[in-house]
């Protein structure tokens, strides 16, 4: 479990108002470095999560996309319809998240950032795996394990094309022109 601070801070650092929530203020916690290591993005972001709830996380990524960096997201199917995902807000802003196909359980917890920096662990990007679980994360620029969840992502990202599983009908064929016939009767 994480101690609980106010990220305005992070969001808005030239913001010359001063938050009034009832957080704790300019203090670092795991969670807190977790989102600078998001926002640290400045060209991609891939995130490849069971379940996607939590509100400050989107916001992240809706902040990253302001910044016109080019963001992917891909989650369980199941999931992706539950009270408080925040799969419906990003698509909304015109964010790109496909829902895996798969019989199973999308499990993976993972996001590249500019396809150099992994973060990875126990952590679904949900309030309670933030606030209440034991969870763990790993952040890393080690290309021998950025390199695997790349391809890994980018396999289950082309897996998951919708375009793959919903195609229309062929098109009735237009009618075609009458022409004038040379039959004579």
């Amino acid at each position: 479990m994480s101690e609980m601070a106010c990220l305005e801070h992070i969001f808005a650092p030239s913001s010359p108002q001063s938050c009034c929530c009832p957080l704790p203020h300019g203090v670092e916690t795991s969670f807190t470095r977790l989102v600078r290591c998001i926002l640290s993005a400045s060209s991609s972001l891939d995130v490849c999560v069971f379940a996607f709830s939590n509100m400050d996380l989107c916001k992240a990524v809706l902040t990253l996309q302001c910044r016109g960096v080019t963001i992917r997201v891909l989650c369980d199917k199941d999931y992706a319809a539950i009270l408080g995902s925040q799969i419906g807000v990003l698509r909304r802003a015109g964010i790109c998240a496909r829902c895996d196909v798969g019989s199973v359980y999308m499990h993976h917890k993972f996001a590249v950032v500019d396809n150099r920096l992994l973060i990875t662990g126990s952590l679904n990007w949900t309030m309670t795996a933030v606030q209440s679980n034991k969870e763990n994360v790993i952040v890393t620029e080690d290309p021998n394990l950025v390199g695997p969840f790349l391809k890994e992502f980018q396999r289950l990202w082309l897996h998951s094309d919708p375009a793959q599983y919903f195609h229309l009908s062929d098109p009735k064929p237009a009618d075609k022109p009458t022409t004038p016939s040379t039959d004579k009767p």
